[in-house]
């Protein structure tokens, strides 16, 4: 008897001792109010003795697993919104609790020490070497994007002097069309000239995405160096943004955007308008700024540049539905631009400015967006862009004086005034040369999460433009014999993501297909068999295809220690300018160029956060290198005739770039914040037989800036903010290394340069309105980029800001 009953204690010790051990999941999916997904929101579970946390990823999902049954606590943390405690009993298998996060602007966390992942930091230990920019506070300043940018890590901005002006981006010495540009994964060249990054209020963009050597097959194209995409704000919320800021040399900037969305049907309409205009009268100086007089003396002066202005007024403007079952967003809309562009120079800054030569381009384009998350079935995702319409530019150069850089006409040996004996400002005789584009792009993203650890996704991007180019000042003839230029290119990418070991170890592999078509037609007389004079197309045609592949991984070794490798075939095809011309940017047309490959790796750490009591820093390095074959760029040869009004792209040869990022951002208290960044390379390519450094390059930049808040300062629940930037660039040449001989080549060195900026905000106790203050350069240095052109000196702007429903 007793045995029996020592039998059924222990039968009953074991199965109770099973109940009380029984684990369940908590999971579920964290939004914001506006229906806006909630990533990198970190959770903490109490209760039973056990503390737990955990953050949202990128679709705002999380998991709590083998807890203990028993009643528990669930506490939600984010910067953006409000806390939430929620109650939650655990005595099932599985139990799923959502939530939604009430909007907050201004919530500060009190004693919650934050391990989880913001988007910022999920996006940055993917594996890729990316850095995230973040605008919240751009949008207040007076920054333009490329302006935020330039103060990223490895990414320096090429521009050829002020508003308006040709801008490329370099990242890790790769620059150019190497580097592509997407708003929102679609390729920015489509949107034409007048429509730039510049051309984006930062009020509109959530974040910039700057990708170095290896970029993710999501962002399907051609991007050999790198990419930089713009994502802006997708919330349904209503609201209303509008700026305008005005400064030195005339310039005007002003924008406002908005979204109103009917909650019961979801149909919802949003637009944006922007307007830039300055004079870009800045001071210049240096050797090519002289004044010629009698006998061909040359007189150096310090002028205002003349001949500069430059206008952009464009708009977008969408209506459709988002946020109802059947469409996360579903959006037909329309987009228009126009600019005007006064031109200088050429190439170089010549002794001989412009004075009469302008372009001018428009685009008017048709879009269509599709996007819904959890299509028919949970994880599968769908993307649709698509774009249509018409480009347009014209060149107007017609007048025949010369001109000295005072803006008076030239004189010449006898101290004559003269005209150029061609007719125009650039050499090739006057010209109303008009080129109009047909364009068209079509891009789509599939993809699919089998479930918490796996993922596959197809991207695919089409791009065609059908081009013609005139000129109103030939005869009818002549434009019979004008020919048509076309371009169409497919890429196509498919991806796995595997997240492994609770997250610690994140990898995606890819492989890029590649497909570009060129047509080059231009009508020529030729003579038949039969003597007699007919027309016929000289056609130059292309059909390049190619393939590419790439992976990217991270490991987390310690919660604050990430290591992170990528590496990619990648291919670059060329461009529509470097294919066909632009006589606008002074290019010549080469249809025989090819494309360019590289071989990209990059071999990294993130450290960080690291918080010790109010001190939080995080430290990133990153060691790349670029093995590139048939480099597209100028001609090396031809880089020591710097009187150039024209430049042809060519295929340059093999080069090699290899250096070392690094970073390291501070915050003390939440109102200190200080970040620097170096980079420093080395660029060669192979000319004809040896290696040498590819010349109009700089090798070493570094960056640093700095923020304090004061608050309540004049004002209760106001806020002012000082901010503190410097750029550093090494002092580099436009002329290829000469050997051991340097005896005047400091006439073709860009020296070295320090440039310091200072601004402040501040922001009313409504927190709606908030007026800015910024200096640019000032100590007002010499600034140059390209091709020794000049950029403007300092600068003053004032800008106001007004905001209602903010994002």
């Amino acid at each position: 008897m007793f045995a029996n009953k020592g039998f059924l204690i222990v039968l009953f010790l074991m199965f109770g001792g099973f109940t009380f051990a029984q684990k369940a999941t908590l999971r579920g999916n964290i939004k914001y109010d506006d229906n806006t997904i909630a990533e990198g929101i970190y959770l903490i579970l109490k209760g039973n003795g056990v503390q737990k946390d955990a953050a949202t990823n990128s679709r705002g999902n999380y998991a709590f697993k083998e807890i203990p049954y028993g009643d528990y606590v669930l506490e939600v943390h984010s910067i953006d919104a409000k806390t939430q405690i929620i109650e939650v009993a655990l005595y099932t298998e599985e139990v799923v609790k959502n939530s939604t996060l009430e909007s907050s602007d201004h919530h500060e966390l009190n004693e919650v020490m934050l391990h989880g992942k913001s988007q910022k930091t999920e996006i940055e230990t993917e594996g890729f070497a990316v850095n995230v920019v973040d605008t919240k506070e751009a949008g207040l300043r007076n920054i333009q994007t490329n302006e935020l940018l330039n103060t990223t890590v490895g990414v320096k901005i090429r521009q050829n002097g002020g508003l308006g002006s040709e801008v490329q981006y370099s990242l890790n010495g790769l620059s150019g069309s190497a580097v592509r540009i997407f708003i929102d994964g679609i390729p920015i060249s489509v949107y034409g000239s007048s429509f730039s990054l510049n051309s984006i209020p930062p009020s509109m963009i959530k974040r910039i995405e700057v990708y170095k050597g290896v970029v993710p097959g999501y962002l399907a194209d051609d991007a050999l160096g790198g990419a930089i995409n713009v994502v802006l704000h997708k919330g349904a919320k209503s609201n209303l943004n509008a700026s305008v800021s005005y400064g030195s040399f005339n310039t005007l900037q002003a924008s406002v955007n908005g979204l109103y969305r009917f909650k019961k049907s979801g149909f919802t309409v949003k637009g944006s308008l922007f307007h830039n205009y300055s004079d870009n009268d800045y001071e210049v100086s240096g050797r090519s700024v002289v004044v010629t007089g009698i006998g061909g003396v040359q007189t150096p002066v310090t002028a205002k540049r003349f001949n500069d202005a430059y206008r952009s007024t464009g708009g977008v403007v969408e209506v459709g539905f988002t946020d109802v079952k059947w469409a996360d967003q579903f959006l037909a809309g329309f987009t228009g631009s126009d600019d005007y562009k006064e031109i200088q120079h050429g190439a170089f800054m010549t002794i001989t400015p412009y004075k009469g030569r302008f372009m001018e381009s428009d685009a008017k384009l048709a879009n269509l967006t599709y996007q819904k998350e959890n299509l028919f079935t949970e994880g599968f995702d769908v993307n649709i862009h698509g774009l249509y319409g018409k480009r347009n530019r014209m060149v107007n150069d017609t007048v025949a004086w010369a001109y000295n850089w005072l803006g008076e006409r030239a004189i010449d040996f006898k101290g004559d005034e003269y005209k150029y004996s061609w007719g125009s400002q650039q050499e090739g005789g006057p010209t109303l040369s008009k080129i109009d584009r047909n364009v068209a792009s079509i891009r789509t993203g599939i993809s699919y999460e089998i479930n918490n650890n796996h993922k596959i996704l197809f991207n695919h991007v089409y791009s065609g433009i059908d081009r013609e180019d005139s000129d109103e000042l030939k005869s009818v003839l002549e434009n019979t014999f004008v020919g048509t230029r076309d371009l169409q290119k497919n890429i196509l990418s498919f991806t796995y993501e595997l997240n492994a070991f609770n997250e610690r170890l994140r990898t995606s592999l890819f492989g890029k297909y590649y497909q570009q078509k060129t047509i080059y037609i231009d009508p020529a007389i030729e003579t038949d068999s039969n003597g007699n004079q007919v027309i016929v197309d000289d056609e130059i045609s292309s059909n390049n295809t190619d393939n590419g592949y790439g992976f990217a991984l991270s490991y987390a070794i310690q919660p604050t220690v990430t290591l992170l490798v990528s590496a990619e075939k990648a291919v670059r095809l060329p461009n529509e300018t470097e294919v066909f011309g632009n006589d606008g940017d002074n290019v010549v047309a080469n249809p025989s160029i090819q494309p360019e490959r590289s071989n990209n790796l990059n071999f990294g750490f993130k450290f960080g956060t690291f918080r010790i009591k109010k001190h939080d820093f995080t430290i990133a390095t990153n060691f790349f290198t670029r093995n590139i074959k048939d480099r597209i760029g100028l001609p090396i040869e031809n880089s020591l005739n710097v009187n150039d009004e024209t430049i042809l792209y060519v295929n340059q040869g093999s080069g090699t770039s290899k250096g070392i990022d690094a970073q390291i951002n501070y915050t003390y208290n939440n109102n200190l914040t200080f970040n620097f960044n170096a980079s420093r390379f080395n660029l060669k390519v192979e000319n004809r037989g040896l290696e040498i450094d590819v010349p109009n390059t700089p090798f070493f930049t570094m960056n640093g800036g700095g923020r304090y808040t004061i608050k309540n300062l004049l004002q209760n629940n106001s806020q002012l903010n000082l901010f503190y930037n410097v750029y550093f660039t090494e002092d580099f040449s436009y002329l290829p290394p000469q050997g051991e001989n340097t005896v005047g080549d400091e006439f073709f060195r860009v020296p070295e340069q320090l440039v310091q900026d200072f601004g402040l905000s501040y922001t009313f106790p409504n927190n709606n309105f908030v007026m800015s203050f910024d200096i640019k350069n000032i100590f007002d240095k010499p600034v140059y980029d390209n091709l020794s052109v000049q950029k403007p000196g300092r600068a003053f702007y004032l800008k106001l800001n007004y905001f209602i429903n903010n994002f």
